[in-house]
């Protein structure tokens, strides 16, 4: 259920637009002397497919739990899913978004089992807790394991996975719930390059499906993005270098000035998109 508005202080934007999922105005984030990130804006509408792309140290991951509900802005105004940060009970907003993360998945035991890695994020835990779950939950997880590739490895114990694997079989942890708002932090991170290859034609596959949810992929690479993603979204040093569609912005001025470096972006004829250094 949807939370009575409180209205806006004055001088606070109020955003009211029912197709906004993630909507960002001034975003700061400090700790202590450090910003992590400055007066970021931005949208992000029902439909679609967001990257986040930037170096190290940019500001992506602080990015993404303001997204997620996991941190509040030092100042600025975020809301997520029509909520707006500090006037929402958070543990309540979260089971509305998925994610997916390094920090989650090596917090999950060796020994559970890759179907109840799924389904247990239909009861908000990271392991088995019952005998029994309802039929329905358990379809609901063998059809997104099947339908990311992990049907035959149900069965089998997390640890035993792959790297490639244990990302796939996160996203459909993150899934699970049918969530309103996708948030995929590095998902290739550490794959090789057929691991690699393979998640990103799945996440492209994803986000061709008409129920899909929206979604935003953090990366540092061009060449994970996905060829159906929508916009993009480029960071350094916590402030935005540029935001838009992905064709407008994954182009090499911006993209150098992202990184710092002389850079240039071409994109394939099958919308994938590399990126090198200019002697």
């Amino acid at each position: 259920m949807t939370s009575p508005r409180t209205p806006a202080a004055p001088g606070v934007t109020e955003i009211d637009d029912e197709d906004l999922v993630v909507g960002m105005d001034a975003a700061t984030v400090r700790r202590g002397d450090t910003v992590l990130l400055d007066a970021v804006e931005w949208r992000v509408e029902l439909d679609e497919r967001w990257v986040v792309l930037g170096p190290n140290g940019a500001g992506k991951t602080t990015l993404l739990r303001l997204a997620g509900a996991e941190l509040h802005p030092t100042s600025g105004t975020v809301f997520v899913l029509g909520e707006r940060m500090g006037r929402v009970n958070v543990f309540e907003l979260r089971t509305r978004i998925g994610l997916t993360s390094a920090n989650l998945g090596v917090r999950i035991p060796g020994d559970e089992i890759v179907s109840d890695v799924v389904v247990s994020a239909g009861y908000g835990v990271l392991g088995r807790w019952r005998e029994e779950y309802e039929n329905d939950d358990t379809g609901r997880a063998r059809q997104l394991l099947e339908q990311l590739g992990m049907g035959p490895l149900a069965g089998r114990a997390y640890g035993t996975l792959s790297e490639g694997e244990r990302k796939r079989t996160l996203i459909a942890r993150a899934l699970m719930t049918d969530p309103e708002l996708l948030l995929l932090d590095e998902p290739a991170a550490g794959l090789d390059l057929g691991g690699r290859e393979d998640l990103v034609t799945r996440l492209a596959d994803l986000a061709d499906d008409p129920y899909a949810p929206a979604s935003v992929l953090v990366t540092h690479h061009v060449e994970e993005i996905p060829p159906n993603y929508s916009h993009g979204l480029l960071l350094r040093e916590g402030r935005v270098v540029a935001a838009g569609l992905l064709d407008e912005v994954m182009t090499s001025e911006p993209l150098s000035e992202t990184f710092g470096l002389p850079l240039t972006v071409e994109r394939r004829g099958n919308g994938r998109f590399t990126a090198y250094r200019r002697d």
